[in-house]
């Protein structure tokens, strides 16, 4: 008997569901609907400001997978059909369509994959003519439209994370001013607030007005309806464009009305099978969910590409037969703004004390390549360790050419559970062009390592 997989949700980790389950089981064994209530599908959201910058070109170039070829694949993917409510008790889903139209359709299997949702801040003006969110490629197409009026000059960027950055820097390309307003003292929290403030200071070369330490407290229009400042305690800062980069929070309304079980961040529960926790036949991945950071112990949630893709392959193949499981996240991300690249992975010291970590800390300054060769940028490397047995708690680095990938070897380390001690030994490549021969992460390493065994003399 042929059973009904329903997703709800066309990107990452919901397309990635349906195209693992239809590799496994057949069109006669199992029949796909996926419902997505835009306009495109298995697209790269982390390529839309590279492609609002011009860096690259859009939007086609940013999807993965077009409808067609899903459908191609006996995959029913239904866009511009938003999901309105969810009958666990009946296994079926309500949809309205751009018409309209209201209908049920039943399942036996369904996946959430409902993603996130730019956080606004509940301020006067904030749903003004030429204030945007950045999540999805209509979005993108939005923003653009706006570049493309006339009297365009100065930008306003609210929020200085990824996306904060990440637009400020595409502003830049575009040939306006960018002001970056910011509630925290430095951008960039996701990093300590001295490598936050190594962020600031490459903003502020490349011309951004960094206004910190004070949130924003209403968007100014103008006698045309659309913006025209942004205010906050001290000042007006005028603006022809908003861009929100305040973050994103878990798209969950659907399942929290339909009573399934969400977490203190908002995101949805699931099991290591990425199955929602208390049902059978529910799953959940990407942006919608939490999971297990792997250094702290906590859940938390974290909205990235890689880890959606990887949630939509896990619960495909779990309905399509097979057994996997996703044992957690270590927490890495990188960015840029221009030609500074920005990366993090592991705990900050505010989430190792927060965790109930002891920790000492290592600082170094070193270059990409042999200080002697042509173009050695400059980088800065932190790194935490956990105070008598040295594991490795984090890794931040802020620099040049080379710089972000570097925490990758982070990464692998924080995994395998590894001390500051054993990262010295790593067998790293080295040639002149791509690194010094003490590679600026194993440089952290061993000076983390003095800093453990100087804590474990002093006591």
């Amino acid at each position: 008997m042929t059973e009904r997989l329903v997703v709800i949700g066309g990107d990452a980790a919901g397309m990635s569901a349906a195209s693992q389950a239809r590799r496994r089981r057949g069109a006669g064994d199992l029949e796909i609907v996926a419902l997505e209530r835009g306009h495109h599908t298995s697209y790269s959201a982390c390529g839309i400001p590279y492609w609002i910058g011009g860096a690259v070109d859009g939007p086609d170039a940013l999807v993965a997978r077009t409808a067609a070829e899903h459908r191609s694949r006996d995959i029913d993917l239904r866009l511009g059909t938003e999901v309105t409510g969810i009958d666990l008790e009946g296994g079926r889903v309500r949809s309205r369509d751009t018409g309209g139209r209201e209908a049920w359709t039943g399942y036996d299997q369904l996946v959430i994959a409902t993603g996130a949702v730019p956080v606004r801040p509940p301020v006067p003006g904030i749903d003004a003519p030429g204030v945007y969110g950045v999540q999805t490629l209509d979005d993108g197409e939005a923003v653009l439209r706006g570049l493309d009026r006339a009297e365009v000059r100065r930008a306003v960027v609210v929020g200085g994370g990824y996306i904060g950055v990440e637009m400020a820097e595409a502003m830049l390309r575009r040939g306006l001013d960018v002001t970056l307003i910011d509630r925290n003292d430095q951008p960039m929290t996701t990093l300590d607030p001295d490598m936050g403030r190594l962020v600031r200071e490459a903003l502020e070369c490349l011309g951004v007005l960094v206004v910190s330490g004070t949130p924003v407290r209403a968007v100014l229009t103008g006698d045309d309806g659309r913006v025209r400042a942004v205010a906050t305690d001290d000042a007006e800062h005028p603006a022809d464009l908003v861009i929100l980069g305040l973050g994103v929070r878990p798209e969950t309304g659907l399942a929290a009305a339909a009573g399934l079980p969400l977490g203190a961040h908002g995101g949805l529960l699931t099991d290591r099978a990425m199955r929602v926790r208390g049902t059978e036949r529910v799953w959940a991945g990407g942006d919608c969910v939490e999971v297990l950071n792997l250094v702290s112990g906590a859940l938390q949630h974290i909205a990235l590409g890689t880890h959606a893709n990887k949630h939509g392959r896990i619960i495909g193949t779990n309905i399509g037969g097979g057994y996997a499981t996703f044992p957690g996240v270590v927490g890495t991300a990188v960015s840029k703004v221009c030609d500074v690249e920005i990366a993090r992975t592991g705990l900050k010291e505010s989430q190792a004390r927060a965790a109930g970590l002891r920790y000492v800390t290592a600082v170094i300054e070193s270059t990409g390549r042999a200080g002697y060769y042509p173009d050695a940028d400059p980088m800065t490397v932190k790194m935490l360790a956990e105070r008598r047995t040295g594991r490795l708690l984090g890794v931040q680095i802020v620099g040049g050419e080379g710089a972000a990938k570097r925490v990758d070897v982070g990464a692998v380390a924080l995994t395998a559970g590894m001390t500051v001690e054993q990262m010295v030994g790593l067998d790293l490549g080295y040639a002149p062009p791509f690194s010094p021969v003490w590679d600026p992460v194993l440089v952290a390493a061993r000076k983390a390592a003095d800093a453990v065994a100087a804590d474990i003399a002093a006591d």
